[in-house]
């Protein structure tokens, strides 16, 4: 067994209590203005500021630190048209065949359908998967400890870089999402698709649903 190796904290910040208020007020001010997006422009988006982004991501927590995640970033046009193709065949027996109606109900105050062109359009999609297992460095197999809980917390913090660096946001789940695996090249044994990820510039005329949160009392308890 290896035995653990322990370094002082780096890079920790502590602020005064008037400075913790403000700064978690700012963030929290910032992050509301969050929406997910579907009219996405075409306006390239330069890698250096996707590839920051990950690495925020990338400094998640995660079961046992193995980092159970692959970010596949796609923005080949052929690529991204063959995903949309996919995703909307899904999508199509989702809408018409495997979805109760409770939950299209649900889905209605947001107008989604089975029709995805974002997924042509916006510059960069970044398909997440989690990770079943792993090899260490002598390529012994391990497995991986809580993924998909890491794996969320992970594009939890992705979602909030590329909105503070000022792009839009869009989660896209198609169920199953086996395709992402054959498309992307990706082991279908190891790895599951987590989600698909849409990232860009929204539309200078982009609308969103008319929709709120719900308040702090509804959703925390302090015991």
């Amino acid at each position: 067994m290896t035995e653990p190796s322990f370094i002082p904290l780096p890079g920790y910040r502590e602020y005064p209590e008037d400075e913790m208020k403000r700064r978690a007020r700012a963030f929290h001010e910032e992050m509301s203005r969050r929406r997910t997006v579907r009219d996405f422009s075409s306006r390239p988006v330069p890698r250096a500021v996707i590839d920051d982004c990950l690495r925020a991501a990338a400094t998640a927590p995660s079961g046992a630190n193995l980092q159970p995640w692959h970010f596949a970033v796609v923005g080949d046009p052929e690529t991204k048209r063959r995903i949309r193709l996919a995703a909307e065949e899904e999508e199509r027996e989702f809408y018409r065949h495997r979805a109760p109606q409770e939950w299209l109900d649900a889905l209605a105050p947001l107008g989604t359908d089975e029709r995805k062109p974002f997924l042509e359009r916006a510059p960069w999609l970044i398909a997440v998967f989690s990770q079943r297992y792993g090899r260490l460095a002598d390529g012994r197999r391990v497995k991986h400890y809580y993924p998909m809980e890491s794996v969320g917390i992970a594009t939890g913090l992705l979602i909030a870089a590329l909105h503070m660096a000022g792009l839009a946001t869009l989660t896209h789940t198609p169920s199953p999402m086996k395709f992402l695996n054959e498309i992307l090249g990706r082991p279908k044994a190891a790895e599951r698709p987590f989600l698909l990820l849409v990232a860009g510039y929204p539309e200078d005329n982009a609308t969103v649903p008319d929709i709120g949160r719900k308040p702090l009392s509804e959703v925390v308890t302090y015991v």
